[in-house]
């Protein structure tokens, strides 16, 4: 993972932010991060951790799954879920899928959510993956810019069947 020193009062958010692999510690940071949204105001409990930690612990357990947070300076202000794989098109390429893309409401716009997808993409190289792949809510405009503005195109359709 990548940390960047603080060179001293001037320096910016991105300066100062270490991309890292979480920790079961950070959960209770993340849930409140993935909460503190729109939409997972009305789908997340954060009185409630331990199905978080049980998704957490298997999630561990997953070579093919890697749960990233943005530190800074020890607090978890950002969050990114990869997941490795591969089926049979693109003649079996390995891909990465990005979810749970999260960086704290009050830092948006100063460049951590790239430097968090920048870091996912580099990981996807990393674990030999040739595509990165994303969905975002229709009703998230401006994460549908920030993406494009990273390189990604809206190439598909996604459909979802809650069970």
């Amino acid at each position: 993972m990548s940390e960047t020193e603080s060179p001293g009062a001037g320096a910016s958010v991105c300066e100062k932010v270490l991309v890292r692999i979480a920790r079961r510690a950070d959960v209770p940071a993340i849930v409140a991060l993935l909460a503190d949204d729109v939409l997972g105001r009305t789908r997340e409990d954060s009185s409630d951790l331990d199905p978080y930690v049980e998704a957490f612990d298997e999630m561990a357990l997953d070579p093919n799954s890697e749960l990233l947070v943005l530190d800074l300076d020890g607090e978890v202000v950002g969050t990114a879920h990869l997941v490795y794989g591969r089926s049979l098109v693109r003649k079996g390429q390995r891909r990465c899928t990005v979810e749970s893309v999260q960086v704290a409401a009050r830092l948006r716009g100063r460049g951590l959510g790239a430097l968090l997808i920048g870091a996912a993409i580099d990981l996807a190289r990393a674990h030999g993956c040739g595509l990165v792949q994303l969905t975002s809510h229709k009703s998230r405009t401006d994460a549908h810019r920030f993406y494009r503005r990273l390189g990604f195109e809206a190439s598909h359709e996604g459909m979802k069947l809650i069970l």
